[in-house]
């Protein structure tokens, strides 16, 4: 049986359908009995259908911004 964290680090092959037909099933079977995972990866599906609506032109804010944003979370 798989543990929460191993969900996470394989969220995106499974979104992909890039997991094996075996680590897919027992992925799946753990979502059948954890209701946090589950939710989850319904948050993740919703992300990633809501960027996949996004256009070509969207602006990125430049890294250095980023950057100096997280580090006044210390």
């Amino acid at each position: 049986m798989l543990t929460c964290q191993a969900v996470v680090e394989l969220i995106t092959d499974y979104l992909e359908d890039a997991l094996s037909v075996r680590g897919r099933g027992s992925l799946e079977a753990h979502l059948a009995s954890c209701d946090a995972c589950t939710v989850y990866v319904d948050q993740m599906r919703r992300t990633v259908h809501a960027l996949g609506t996004v256009g070509p032109d969207l602006p990125i804010p430049p890294c250095n911004d980023l950057v100096e944003t997280f580090r006044g979370y210390r």
